[in-house]
């Protein structure tokens, strides 16, 4: 992990920290799978022709191919699956489901043949990580203020989060352009695809009406396009190839914590002692992840990693 890898992990904890806030504002009037379309097929044209006509050869076939797969999983069923839960989950709650993407990321690459079995000090962090995010979201509390979370919600919220690590751990040994920046525009233009046609197949279209969006809702849609699929997903992409799988998954564990913070500084939603304690524990698992790594496997655990996992 150097500077440059540091700078670009920071970014994601901010940015897709905010993207929840936005999220809520612009699906208040345009449709979720439609608004996730046009995200990302602004910002995928802008990245693929600007690194076209900066000299990036034509992707090939194969390339072509594993974008089409990881846009497909990361975007429609992990983004898409999300921004449609947000229209029945409040933004808050769905950062949690969100966050347990480091526990899928984990586990499957521990499985899958070749991959990366966790030390244990990665495992305690991932524990540590979420229960935090079990005490933030406090499915304890009885449902006499707060009404149950929608069960179908909860049901698509778990598997983006699925989803979204699958295509992640893909996407480290997926044929891809050299350019990260390129393979990012190619992945947002295959997953807008299969947003817009998914919105279709579902009517969102016919039912959209263009006179009825805010401006609250174009303004969440801008900035999600600038700042959550340039700045965020430019920074992700490069950081799935340079950096540690259980480093890069951190960032599920800091989201939820600045979707907190957000939540209750620009719409006012409660903030009490026990989110406060919970967003502690959660960053403590994050520091364990982090550590684990650094220190190396010949400290922490008698499991070597696998070449290239350094």
């Amino acid at each position: 992990m150097n500077a440059r890898a540091w700078v670009a992990l920071i970014a994601i904890y901010i940015v897709w920290g905010s993207t929840y806030l936005a999220i809520r504002f612009t699906v208040e009037t345009i449709p979720p799978f439609l608004s996730a379309g046009i995200r990302f097929l602004v910002a995928g044209l802008i990245l693929y022709g600007f690194n076209r006509l900066n000299g990036a050869p034509a992707p090939s076939k194969i390339e072509w191919r594993s974008a089409i797969i990881i846009g497909l999983l990361l975007l429609l069923a992990g983004n898409g699956g999300l921004v449609w839960a947000e229209t029945r989950i409040p933004s808050g709650i769905a950062s949690l489901f969100i966050a347990t993407t480091p526990l899928w990321m984990v586990l499957i690459d521990s499985l899958r043949p070749n991959g990366v079995r966790a030390n244990w000090m990665t495992w305690l962090g991932v524990i540590i990580g979420f229960t935090g995010i079990a005490i933030l979201a406090n499915p304890w509390q009885s449902h006499s203020v707060n009404p149950a979370l929608d069960p179908l919600g909860m049901l698509v919220l778990v598997l983006a989060a699925l989803s979204w690590s699958i295509g992640s751990l893909y996407s480290r040994k997926a044929s891809l352009p050299g350019s990260s920046l390129l393979g990012t525009g190619m992945e947002m233009l295959a997953g807008s695809i299969g947003l817009f046609a998914f919105s279709a197949l579902i009517g969102e279209w016919s039912q959209f009406d263009v006179s009825s969006v805010s401006q609250r809702s174009i303004g969440g849609l801008i900035y999600l396009i600038i700042f959550g699929s340039f700045i965020g997903f430019a920074a992700y992409t490069w950081l799935l190839r340079n950096a540690p799988t259980p480093i890069v998954s951190t960032y599920a564990y800091v989201n939820p914590v600045v979707a907190l913070f957000l939540g209750s500084l620009i719409v006012h939603e409660s903030l009490d002692t026990q989110d406060i304690v919970s967003a502690l524990i959660i960053l403590s698992g994050v520091v364990l992840i982090t550590t684990a790594k650094s220190i190396g496997p010949s400290k922490v655990s008698p499991i070597p990693l696998s070449p290239g996992e350094d």
